[in-house]
């Protein structure tokens, strides 16, 4: 969460590094409670965008299968077209004048056929590549119908699971910011980043046994007594964790 100051105040570190603490806390409480939806979140959004990606598939192939159906017509247009002329240069041919006019209409007519035949063969082309993409068509809207059934099962858990935790994140919310108030910016942006950087989300740690409570490794007397005092960070020297002592100390 964003840290937002709304009031300007002098805290000392001490208050600071306590503060770090209840937020280490709250924030511990808030990744148990993420921990309950799992992978629930990324599930939804994987199949959010599988979903889209097959519905943006199948709108292109549609525009392709529409594509090839206009091309269809045009073929058959011209196959028309051709099957006119020939009947017209056929029909010249009963009236002309010498040989060399009769074998021009035979080429014309010659041309004509090779035209329709080309066109046949385009058209063949075009319904076999349609029947293939109306199959792939159908296929992805039965992926895409099967992805809907489990997204919308894998959204009612993750909202059932929302509504039950609703309160909880929202005071635990609350408490957040109230803890992220009293510590800087600096201070704040370098706990986040131990934060991310540490598989189990402990940036702040107490000493415990004389030990640092995140890697185990043993802090020498003198740096515990720095703890102790609070009034400075102190960080563990083997994983980088913030150190603070228990608040009972």
């Amino acid at each position: 969460m964003a840290q937002k100051k709304t009031n300007e105040v002098d805290y000392s570190m001490h208050e600071k590094i306590m503060a770090l603490y209840e937020l280490q806390k709250i924030d511990s409480k808030i990744d148990e409670i993420n921990k309950i939806k799992g992978e629930l979140p990324l599930e939804v959004e994987d199949l959010e965008d599988e979903i889209a990606g097959l519905t943006t598939r199948i709108e292109n192939i549609n525009a392709e299968i529409e594509e090839l159906t206009d091309l269809t017509k045009q073929r058959k247009r011209e196959i028309e077209e051709a099957k006119m002329k020939i009947a017209k240069y056929t029909e010249q041919q009963n009236n002309v004048r010498n040989n060399r006019e009769f074998d021009a209409l035979t080429k014309e007519i010659e041309y004509q056929e090779l035209e329709i035949q080309l066109a046949e063969k385009r058209l063949k082309e075009y319904s076999a590549d349609v029947r293939n993409k109306k199959r792939v068509v159908e296929e992805a809207e039965a992926l895409a119908a099967d992805r809907n059934i489990d997204l919308e099962a894998k959204r009612k858990e993750l909202d059932g699971i929302e509504a039950e935790t609703a309160k909880e994140v929202e005071a635990l919310n609350a408490q957040q910011a109230k803890a992220q108030a009293v510590i800087d910016d600096r201070l704040l942006t370098a706990y986040n980043r131990i934060r991310s950087n540490v598989h189990n989300g402990l940036a702040v740690v107490t000493i415990k046994r004389d030990a640092c409570g995140g890697c185990y490794n043993r802090i020498p007397p003198q740096r515990q007594v720095e703890v102790r005092q609070g009034k400075k960070i102190i960080v563990c020297e083997y994983c980088g964790r913030i150190l603070v002592a228990e608040p009972e100390e």
